[in-house]
């Protein structure tokens, strides 16, 4: 139920949010503004040096929701949920892809490269937007604009 005005709303959150966040040392790592389960959710994913706690949660989910309300963002009813980006985390912005050189990720396209949407490997290098997977034997160049989804994969310690 993704549409026009759901990413209206994830931008105008974002513009909203981001500096009061980065005053707090806290790093916005993704927004979702979505419809599960009869109702509207939007999620918003957080992280810092040493981690986001509960308390973090807490404090922030307050703060935004009434920074919402009083700017008018969202019409409707909706739940906030203030989280950390988990193990798998999402990659969105450049700076995400830089961090994750070296990691395996997964990704979904937007529209098929060389016949599929998704990918899932090592990220070799990421340059002038272009990210450079490695796949078993070979590397895949794909473009970072083209991305529809991407996250880290964990990878548990042998």
């Amino acid at each position: 139920m993704i549409n026009n005005t759901n990413d209206t709303i994830i931008k105008d959150v974002v513009s909203l949010i981001e500096p009061i966040l980065l005053k707090m040392s806290l790093e916005l790592v993704d927004v979702e503004y979505l419809h599960e389960h009869g109702r509207f959710i939007l999620r918003i994913y957080l992280d810092k040096n040493g981690g986001i706690t509960l308390d973090d949660c807490a404090l922030i989910s307050k703060e935004i929701d009434y920074l919402i309300e009083i700017n008018n963002i969202i019409k409707n009813a909706y739940a906030l949920e203030i989280s950390s980006p988990g193990l798998n985390r999402p990659l969105a912005k450049k700076e995400d892809f830089v961090k994750a050189v070296g990691s395996r990720i997964k990704i979904k396209m937007m529209s098929p490269v060389n016949g599929s949407q998704n990918f899932t490997g090592r990220l070799k290098a990421f340059r002038d937007g272009t990210l450079f997977l490695n796949i078993g034997d070979m590397i895949v160049e794909l473009m970072w604009l083209d991305i529809k989804k991407a996250n880290l994969m964990y990878e548990f310690d042998n």
